[in-house]
Parts: C-alpha cells; sequence; structure tokens
C-alpha cells in the first residue's frame, strides 16, 4: 500500500489536486459557483510548476467543453468543471463528446438549475444529463470526491469504454466544506492513471482517424448501439479500477455501498452527502433495535440495476430519495431507475419515492428518521403514499 498523508482540505481543493497530480495534457474551465475554485486552484497550481497542464480560460462553459472535445479528439488527456447552469451551457456539447468516445473527465459540482436562481445544491444538474452518453459516479465526501477523480481517468480511457467521466459531488456540502482526507503522493498518482491512453487512435496520432463526421441512418443506430455496448462495459471496468485503487490506498469502493442491509427489513436509497447523514440514523434506530438499512449509489451511469436488486433482494419496504424532481409524476430519476430494475426481479416490494433538498434545503436528522417511520408503518399496515416530498411547506 503507497504512503499517504493527512490533509484538512476543501472538497473542491481535492479535486484540484488530484487534477494536479495526474497533470493532463489540456484543462479548459470557465467559472461558474460552486465549481469555481475547481479551475481556480488548478490554474495556480499550473503557474506554481506543479504541473505542465495547458490551462485554457475561456468565455463560456460551452466553449469549455468544446474545447475539451478537440484537445481530447487530438489525443489529449482532458479535463474541466463545472455546476448547474453551466453545465446546461454545454448541454450541445456534452453529446458531442460521448458520441465522438472523448474520454474527457469532468468535475460535476452538483448545483440546482435556474430558474428561479439559487447557487446551493441539488442534483438537478447531472440527473438531467443522465442520458448523455457520461459514465456518472458520486461522491459521499471530499475523500471519496479526490478518490472518484482518480479513479476517472482509468475507467474513461480503458479500451472497453472510452467514454467521457462526470464525477459528481455536492456543491457547499462536499465542495466548500473542509474535511480530514488522506492523499496520495504525486508519484503514486502518476502512476496509477499511467500513460495517455488515447494518443494513437485520435486526429494526431501514429495512425489519425476522422473525429465527428457525417452519419446518416445507414450507420448511425450501429454508433449508437457501439457507444450502449461501451456504457454496459463500464460497470465491469469501474470494479477492476477500484480493485487496483482499494491495493493502493487500503479504500474499497463498488458500485454502490450497502451499510448494515444484511438482514435490513427496510432500507433507504441515496446519491451523495445525504448517505452520511442517513448512516448516522440507521446506527440510531438499529440501536434501538430497528433493523434499518442504507444504500448509497456510487455509479448511476451505467445504472447498475441488477446488483441493486441482488442488495434490496431482502428488504420489504424501501424509500428511494431523489434531489432532483423530474417532472413525470411518476417519480424522480433515481426511483425510476430503481423501480425499473426491480420489476419483474423483486416484485411485491414497498417502493416509496421522496423528493428533498432541491435547492439547498437542509436535510436533517429528523427528515430521515421520518422517512424509516413511513417505511415502517408501511410495512405494519400495507399503507402508504408512493409518491412525498420530504421538508417542504405544503
Amino acid at each position: 500500500m503507497a504512503n499517504q498523508l493527512r490533509k484538512s482540505l476543501s472538497g473542491n481543493e481535492a479535486v484540484a489536486t488530484a487534477m494536479m497530480q495526474i497533470n493532463p495534457d489540456v484543462v479548459a474551465a470557465f467559472p461558474i459557483t460552486p465549481s469555481t475554485e475547481v479551475p481556480q486552484y488548478f490554474s495556480s497550481f499550473v503557474a506554481n510548476g506543479m504541473c505542465d497542464t495547458v490551462f485554457v480560460p475561456v468565455e463560456s462553459e460551452h466553449s469549455a467543453m468544446s474545447a475539451c472535445i478537440g484537445a481530447s479528439a487530438a489525443g489529449g488527456r482532458v479535463m474541466t468543471a463545472t455546476s448547474a447552469n453551466g453545465l446546461g451551457l454545454m448541454w450541445e456539447m456534452l453529446y458531442i463528446a460521448s458520441g465522438d468516445r472523448l474520454p474527457v473527465v469532468l468535475a460535476a459540482v452538483n448545483r440546482a438549475m435556474s430558474a428561479p436562481l439559487n447557487i446551493h445544491n441539488d442534483h438537478s444538474d447531472t440527473m438531467g444529463a443522465r442520458d448523455s452518453g457520461w459514465v456518472q459516479i458520486y461522491a459521499e465526501s471530499a475523500q471519496e470526491a479526490y478518490d472518484n477523480f482518480i479513479q476517472a481517468v482509468r475507467i474513461a480511457e480503458h479500451k472497453d469504454v472510452m467514454l467521457p467521466v462526470m464525477s459528481c459531488y455536492d456543491g457547499f456540502i462536499t465542495s466548500h466544506a473542509v474535511e480530514n482526507l488522506m492523499m496520495l503522493e504525486k508519484s503514486d498518482v502518476q502512476a496509477f492513471v499511467g500513460p495517455n491512453r488515447i494518443t494513437e487512435n485520435k486526429l494526431l496520432g501514429d495512425t489519425p482517424i476522422a473525429i465527428g463526421p457525417l452519419v446518416l441512418p445507414n450507420f448511425y443506430i450501429e454508433m449508437k448501439r457501439q457507444q450502449l455496448d461501451a456504457m454496459n462495459s463500464a460497470k465491469a471496468v469501474v470494479l477492476e479500477v477500484a480493485k487496483e485503487y482499494e491495493a493502493l490506498t487500503g479504500r474499497n469502493y463498488g458500485l454502490f455501498e450497502a451499510y448494515r442491509l444484511e438482514d435490513a427489513e427496510s432500507a433507504i436509497v441515496v446519491i451523495n452527502s445525504t448517505a452520511g447523514t442517513a448512516k448516522n440514523v440507521v446506527d440510531e434506530l438499529r440501536n434501538k433495535g430497528q433493523k434499518v438499512g442504507l444504500l448509497k449509489i456510487r455509479l448511476f451511469r451505467p445504472f447498475p440495476g441488477e446488483e441493486i436488486v441482488e442488495a434490496l433482494k431482502n428488504v420489504k419496504a424501501v424509500a428511494v430519495l431523489d434531489k432532483a424532481e423530474s417532472f413525470s409524476m411518476a417519480g424522480g430519476p433515481v426511483y425510476a431507475d430503481v423501480v425499473s430494475s426491480l420489476y419483474g426481479r423483486a416484485d411485491g416490494k414497498i417502493v416509496m419515492n421522496y423528493t428533498y433538498g432541491l435547492g439547498g434545503r437542509d436535510v436533517k436528522v429528523e427528515d430521515i428518521r421520518k422517512v424509516y417511520e413511513d417505511l415502517s408503518n408501511a410495512v405494519a399496515t400495507g399503507s402508504y403514499e408512493r409518491f412525498n416530498y420530504l421538508g417542504v411547506r405544503e
């Protein structure tokens, strides 16, 4: 196991440090709260000679992703960061990056989409981009944000994947809060990510190829099917990379974290920092004899449906928490994927959906307690509301 240093850093500084340690060829970025600190810290690392990346300050997020696409298509290892409306302004280019199979790594610092204008945390930005063809990995803490960003390079550039990756973590809650975490030495990070794996097969490589040509109906659907196959391959690659990372750091990662689920009768499914609050409630209720558990999703795209079904197979009632509103009138995005996965594989379970935390609304211990109380009542009575808002003034 590699030597590691204990540091006290914010999530943004931890991710910017990971970026510096990786030393990519190009970083193109435009500031937007709360991701601004990532390129801000990183540009200071470049200015101070701590890495030799070409840093490209651009005039908008659309331009940032456009520059990343050009640099990646030319064979470079490329990264950026954004949030909320910045991700929205990249929208066209997200699909181009994934469709052209360009392994860009994006630090996506989750923030509510306008309107109304709000700079605080929810998941409406990256959940809106969930079908854009990017691998999506989510982090509970600054430690996980740092670790995920390093692993994302290996996942994106793997020959069976070759897709861009969003490394997502909660704005302000994770991005700005200072936490204690363990950091690798720069040399160990560079040894782990290894050399750029894409140069030989791009515009300027030894065997240059066309990138982004017009494709008509006789080939388009086959290319999308290949993209789907690559996304499907990402699950195995995520686990393979995580196993190597555990050998390096001692920290274990999977497709999700199953917390005290072995004999749980009810469970919450959640993403990102709220998992920390929920774990505390799980421990509290376990001490009172209640069989409750938690499933924290790490990999959201591709969605590990079969594996989640297996993890929840013994649970009688499940509450899926969504920090984004899909306006489908049929539940949030995480709920939709969980229910779709359970259908035909584990029918008969009580599955409830809670929309919560929009625009940075505090998620309190008593809110999570209420969810477990609702689950307990649903198991006891068979009566429950399928779709719920948590912590809202009706």
